[in-house]
């Protein structure tokens, strides 16, 4: 094995390490079940895709700082919309008043996603959309603004989140029933395995299981019980499960406890490798578990807020020691309002010195070997595996969420958690200890709520501008597939296509598939 890396002593550095130091241990990154890495090589070979979850106010104003962050060395965009796209309402909805660009970009047709977009080629960035319910719309969005582009589909590579299961149990942001609600993600994983072959089609997210209270185990078992779901449920459908699985990834949390973070990355490849091949994978693509990591944003706190550099610096290198592929770090003002510009670059500041000054990335699995970080792993996948067990037994996810089990869990550990820091148990420096009585001034960054009739102007001038006929045709179908059991994404791309906006589309799925009453 080749050795050009050195340490800042000039002392050889292998590619990686396994009993007394030698390079024959007998479970290698890029072998299954993954424990170590999905790449032989893992960041000697390519380092994680540097992401700044970014989307605010307008369209306009989203892709002002999209620029910046590629400018500032992000490798990849990740997209952040408002309440109202994540749930299907339009901006001039009533419903959306107060909401509008709030926690995210408003995207209310393909004309805004046009905007968002401008001056960057879909076919050399890659983005991840965190959005869920209302995911292939917003992806047949995409596929239409690279198509304008004339961009080659198959060269097109991002992920949507499209997770609703975690929706349901930990976050809120659904519209329909959860079975049609499966049908949508299946259809999407059939439509990109012929259209989109380098898109992930789902990122099955512990990162919201675990901003609602849960424990790592909990976030651990109940994510790869989602997946498990999804995998079912596209089997049912007849899908490859070498093909869609090697579409799938995953979104974990970095909370503050360092050594049991690492391990859970690790575990989770262990876990889902197992899985996967249990449930017929042979490709070995396929039983990789492969995922984007967000840093805690719970654990961020208001008081003394530049605490919070080094929570995401402890958490990041957590991330990175554990092999993710991608990760996003929070700015450390996120507790008071949206990240300033000057937060952003020292959160994308933080990642770039783990990347090229820590030395993290010399070596694979550095921990590997640790008494403490392989008894964690052993300990967190042996604890997560009771959970998964007995969520099998209750019929599976989809049955454990309508029960209301899972949320009752969650809500338990969540519970459990603040009355640790209430009662002193768990220290929250500079919030129940630490403490210091100086009132501190933070920059302030807040949206106004004119977007609102901004974005209600736009939605006003496409709908007497667009080809009515067009629109009317589309809609019509869609309706009548949505009756049926077709794909739905050629039709919601159609639609898209024909200038319907983001809640039209919404609505013409909700008169045929009802809304879900949690």
């Amino acid at each position: 094995m080749s050795i050009d890396k050195k340490n800042n002593s000039g002392l050889p550095i292998d590619i990686v390490y396994g009993p007394s130091g030698t390079t024959h241990n007998p479970e290698q990154p890029g072998q299954f079940p993954y424990t170590r890495g999905v790449k032989a090589d893992m960041y000697r070979g390519r380092l994680w895709t540097m992401r700044q979850y970014a989307g605010f106010s307008t369209a306009e104003a989203s892709n002002e700082r999209y620029h910046y962050l590629l400018n500032q060395g992000t490798t990849g965009l990740s997209v952040a919309f408002d309440l109202p796209t994540q749930i299907g309402y339009d901006s001039d909805h009533a419903m959306s008043e107060g909401e509008v660009g709030k926690v995210g970009v408003a995207i209310d047709s393909l004309a805004d996603m046009e905007i968002l977009f401008k001056g960057i080629q879909l076919q050399d960035v890659t983005t991840s959309m965190t959005i869920n319910a209302t995911a292939s719309t917003l992806l047949a969005m995409y596929v239409a603004l690279a198509k304008k582009q004339g961009a080659d589909l198959s060269k097109i590579g991002g992920t949507i989140q499209n997770d609703i299961l975690k929706e349901y149990a930990a976050r809120g942001t659904y519209i329909y029933p959860v079975r049609p609600s499966m049908r949508l993600i299946t259809d999407i994983f059939e439509w990109c395995s012929n259209e989109l072959p380098r898109w992930n089609t789902i990122s099955i997210s512990g990162y919201h299981i675990r901003e609602a209270g849960s424990t790592a185990v909990q976030e651990l078992a109940f994510t790869l019980a989602n997946g498990k779901a999804y995998v079912e449920a596209a089997k049912k459908k007849g899908l490859d499960v070498n093909v869609f699985g090697k579409r799938l990834s995953f979104f974990f949390n970095a909370h503050n406890d360092f050594f049991e973070e690492a391990a859970k990355f690790r575990a989770a490849r262990r876990i889902w490798a197992k899985i996967m091949k249990d449930m017929g994978a042979t490709n070995p693509d396929a039983m990789m578990l492969r995922f984007h990591t967000q840093t805690g944003g719970s654990t961020l706190t208001a008081q003394q807020p530049e605490n919070n550099i080094a929570r995401v610096t402890i958490q990041a290198l957590s991330a990175v020691l554990g092999g993710t592929q991608s990760l996003h770090t929070n700015g450390y003002d996120e507790a008071l309002n949206l990240p300033t510009e000057k937060a952003a670059r020292i959160a994308l500041r933080t990642q770039q010195i783990i990347a090229h000054e820590s030395g993290a990335t010399n070596t694979v699995d550095p921990l590997a070997g640790s008494y403490y970080v392989e008894h964690l792993t052993d300990t967190l996948e042996a604890e997560a595996m009771k959970l998964i067990q007995h969520i099998d037994e209750m019929g599976g996810s989809v049955s454990a969420v309508e029960s209301g089990w899972m949320q009752e869990q969650i809500a338990r550990s969540s519970y459990e958690a603040q009355k640790a820091i209430e009662n002193g148990e768990q220290i929250v420096v500079g919030v129940n200890a630490f403490t210091s009585n100086e009132t501190e001034t933070m920059p302030s960054f807040k949206i106004n709520d004119s977007i609102r009739q901004q974005q209600s102007e736009k939605i006003a001038q496409i709908r007497s501008q667009r080809n009515a006929e067009k629109f009317e045709s589309s809609a019509k179908n869609l309706a009548e597939a949505a009756a049926g059991t077709a794909n739905l994404m050629p039709f919601i791309l159609d639609c898209v296509e024909s200038y319907a906006t983001l809640g039209e589309i919404a609505d013409i799925l909700r008169n045929k598939f009802g809304e879900y009453q949690g």
